[in-house]
């Protein structure tokens, strides 16, 4: 399946090509191709990225490392194609994921087949500062989610972002932005999906999942979108921040983490539950020096998944809070030096997991940007009552 899908996208980019009026090379990590239709009524750029991870483990018993493990692996492997149809206030981005990670949890509710869609979204700018979103994207909750894995700080995000996230679906999105002074501004994002994940097939279980997001920039927009890229690698003349809260209700919902973990399966069909989940954040920026801020909190009507005679099927939702805090700062050789403490303490007497602490630090190279760059970082991990757990990562980042 994955040669086809490969095989379908370089014919379509082909064909394309053919018809274009315009066919640009564009430099490195600006796309594969950058085509424009013969009377400018559409365009495409195409382009791929890979990221090569090596992670090396230990544990730690009573002062010693012990347990060694290793694994290296294709952590992230895609292909993405984004531009405009008709108008350019028609915009689109399709981005398909083909290492095994990103096809990973197939179900009966995916048809049991590779998930190879991750984006498949349509932007429509239809009123002044109103945009339409309709498809399969990110939903606007925590900022760590929402920056693209290609533009991390670190090599990949927190133990809060993998806790509490809530990840991809099929919906609609209204996006709007207002200037409240001359360098103010607010924008607000109101989603409503199916609450399930992405590439389910079935229709909607459950209910609905409704988010919503205000952001607020009191000293302007970011240089190069810099709210929503790790590190500052654009060195902001000004400081730049943002502040912003997110509020996520799914409306019976049926896996553990909202719309992500495993189902919850009883005698009669799946579990379903109420689950909110809370998130306030921050970013800020000045000249090389970078701050993100992250809080979490997941709670549900009733975290106990039961059967028809209300028994307890052993599955329960991921209820607690979390906290992440990370920084940076770049150097004039494009050397980053960051720092993370990242805590999830899920709620004990539902969940049985102790609390966990993680302390990272980093080290990146930029050579183009986020483009090209190779990072490392050497992470801590604190549990209660279980061996600490020290673990090294290397990457290589490579998008075209």
């Amino acid at each position: 399946m994955k040669l086809k899908t490969l095989a379908f996208v370089l014919c379509f980019s082909l064909f394309s090509a053919v018809y274009a009026q315009e066919v640009k090379a564009p430099k490195f990590g600006k796309g594969i191709l950058n085509l424009t239709g013969e009377d400018n009524s559409w365009s495409m750029r195409l382009g791929a990225r890979i990221q090569m991870l090596s992670i090396y483990d230990w544990s730690n018993e009573d002062g010693h490392l012990v347990n060694p493990q290793s694994n290296i692996l294709i952590r992230r492997a895609r292909i993405k194609m984004d531009g405009f149809a008709f108008s350019p206030k028609f915009k689109y981005k399709i981005e398909l994921g083909l290492s095994n990670r990103d096809i990973a949890g197939a179900s009966i509710y995916t048809r049991n087949t590779p998930r190879y869609i991750l984006d498949a979204v349509v932007k429509w700018n239809f009123y002044e500062n109103f945009t339409l979103w309709a498809g399969q994207t990110k939903l606007p909750g925590n900022v760590e989610r929402v920056i693209s894995s290609a533009n991390l700080q670190m090599v990949d995000r927190s133990i809060l972002n993998s806790t509490f996230n809530i990840d991809r679906d099929m919906g609609i999105q209204l996006r709007h932005h207002t200037n409240l002074g001359e360098n103010f501004i607010m924008r607000e994002i109101v989603s409503v999906a199916q609450g399930e994940g992405r590439n389910v097939v079935t229709g909607n279980i459950g209910g609905y999942q409704y988010t919503g997001r205000l952001e607020l920039l009191p000293f302007g927009l970011f240089e190069n979108k810099g709210d929503y890229t790790g590190g500052d690698l654009s060195r902001e003349k000004t400081p730049k921040l943002m502040i912003a809260a997110s509020y996520d209700y799914n409306n019976n919902a049926v896996k553990t983490r909202s719309n992500q973990g495993s189902y919850m399966e009883t005698d009669n069909g799946l579990y379903e539950t109420n689950i909110t989940t809370f998130f306030a954040d921050l970013m800020f920026k000045y000249k090389g020096f970078s701050v993100m801020a992250e809080y979490a909190d997941r709670n549900a009507d009733d975290p106990f998944a039961r059967n028809s005679d209300g028994s307890l099927t052993g599955d329960v939702v991921q209820i607690g809070n979390g906290f992440n805090l990370q920084g940076g700062y770049l150097f004039k050789n494009n050397w980053e030096v960051s720092t993370r403490y990242s805590n999830v303490e899920l709620d004990q007497a539902v969940t049985g997991k102790e609390e966990q602490n993680q302390y990272t630090l980093g080290l990146s190279k930029y050579i183009v940007g986020h483009k090209l760059k190779v990072q490392t970082d050497i992470s801590y991990m604190d549990i209660a009552n279980v061996n600490d757990q020290l673990m090294w990562r290397l990457q290589l980042d490579v998008h075209f």
